[in-house]
């Protein structure tokens, strides 16, 4: 990846209110389209978003966007949306004990109403108040009770695969578990037994960085530092770990770029997040500085990665294993092609990365200017063509992204030997937030947090 040293926040304002001004009627026009009782939208199809009957994950996305809207503009129009939407819609996500998305529906939702009143961007009373309040203190522990004990007694939140299976996506879900702590909460389990949810954040964090990221240190024949496996398996008998795998990349051993995206994402805004603790609080699971060492190396280590795997304009491939990359020459020396004939890119892992850099950056202060630098290009790049999509009559807002390329659920157009030309439902929000996000800092405004507080 090229990365522009000069670019600033600022540079990219004007590119942000163009995305903002053509975000707007892609949302009223996704509430006018896809009634909510048809499922979740998912990813387009010729434009016009589509449901895609595996589970309900994107719904918190959907409404999510609108909040962002609204926190970027000030039209109440998406305000009344998400909010609406959050109390009609959102409640059986709060207790969904089947998935691992807590942190991706309800802190979207809920979440980001709380931090707005929080922030004083929104009225509301305190019944409103203890309402967002409630449902993200549920989340959380409903998310934690989803756990599994490995061989050395620690554990991790299992994915919707069962409980022999630790997603790498699942560490940006642990901001559910961050609110829930926050706000005091517990979950209680047999004999009326406090189980702490900063204790199990902490220990899926571990796991993950354990098992999920590569550190070049010799583990298999492919541990190269900062590669991410999409899932990894345990004995659920024993807890031990068994095998790295995958549901959505190309490989086991080859590193499915949105996952990558969801670690380096996922260990920043945490690492920000732990910040915000006492001492006290951090005592009881290690201390500061072990906790703080452990995420901050997984973030580095997947940052590094991504950099030296990206094609130059800061947008990457599915797949860092895909085979049709060998047809492509050196594709790392260019710009990412969207249209080329062998493999798709994931806009979307971009969008997601870009957050990452940028908060890896900024937590890293002077030692972290490669990495705002980088977060800033990528944005650069998502924010015009090819990839910022003004066109009205198509409802997605971030174009060439893919959801499950592997199982072929993506919309290949006429014309074209892979999908691109489309978008989906999480690309869509996470470029709305990391706008938001670059919009404040250029502004001056409060730093934007999941977890509603500066730093």
């Amino acid at each position: 990846m090229e990365i522009d040293e000069k670019l600033t926040p600022t540079d990219l304002l004007p590119k942000i209110e163009r995305l903002w001004a053509a975000s707007g009627g892609k949302i009223e026009s996704i509430e006018q389209t896809c009634p909510p009782e048809s499922g979740a939208p998912v990813f387009t199809v010729d434009g016009r978003y589509t449901a895609r009957g595996w589970t309900e994950w994107t719904e918190g996305f959907r409404y999510g966007a609108a909040l962002l809207q609204f926190d970027a503009t000030g039209d109440e129009r998406f305000l009344t949306i998400g909010r609406d939407a959050t109390f009609g819609r959102m409640a059986s996500h709060v207790s969904h004990v089947g998935v691992h998305d807590h942190g991706f529906t309800n802190v979207s939702t809920y979440g980001a109403l709380l931090r707005m009143m929080r922030e004083g961007k929104i009225p509301g009373d305190a019944g409103e108040r203890a309402a967002y309040e409630i449902a993200l203190k549920v989340s959380g522990a409903v998310q934690a009770a989803r756990w599994r004990t490995t061989a050395d007694g620690t554990g991790y939140v299992y994915s919707f695969n069962g409980p022999q299976s630790l997603f790498v996506d699942t560490i940006r879900s642990c901001r559910a578990l961050a609110m829930a702590h926050q706000l005091g909460h517990v979950l209680m389990g047999e004999q009326d037994r406090p189980i702490s949810l900063l204790g199990r954040l902490v220990d899926h964090a571990r796991n993950t960085a354990r098992w999920n990221v590569f550190y070049g240190e010799g583990r298999d024949r492919y541990d190269v530092r900062g590669r991410t496996a999409h899932e990894s398996i345990f004995n659920v008998n024993d807890g031990a770990f068994r095998c790295p795998s995958t549901q959505q990349g190309y490989s086991a051993f080859s590193t499915w770029t949105r996952g990558l995206a969801w670690a380096m994402a996922g260990y920043p805004e945490l690492l920000e997040w732990i910040d915000t603790r006492s001492d006290e609080d951090l005592d009881a699971v290690g201390g500061r500085a072990d906790v703080t060492a452990m995420m901050l190396r997984a973030a580095i280590a997947t940052c590094d990665f991504y950099l030296a795997n990206t094609p130059t304009d800061g947008v990457p491939y599915w797949d860092t294993g895909a085979p049709g990359l060998a047809a492509m020459g050196d594709y790392l020396d260019r710009p990412a092609d969207p249209f080329n004939d062998h493999e798709p890119v994931d806009s979307s892992a971009a969008a997601i990365a870009a957050q990452g850099l940028l908060r890896l950056g900024r937590y890293l202060g002077d030692e972290g200017t490669k990495y705002w630098q980088a977060g800033l290009t990528v944005c650069d790049t998502l924010f015009g063509e090819p990839y910022l999509n003004t066109d009205p009559e198509h409802q997605g807002l971030l174009l060439h992204s893919v959801y499950h390329h592997p199982n072929g659920w993506d919309h290949v157009r006429p014309g074209q030997r892979v999908p691109n030309g489309e978008a989906c439902m999480w690309g869509d929000y996470h470029l709305r937030e990391v706008a938001l996000y670059v919009g404040r800092v250029a502004r001056d405004e409060p730093y934007y947090t999941f977890f509603g507080g500066s730093r």
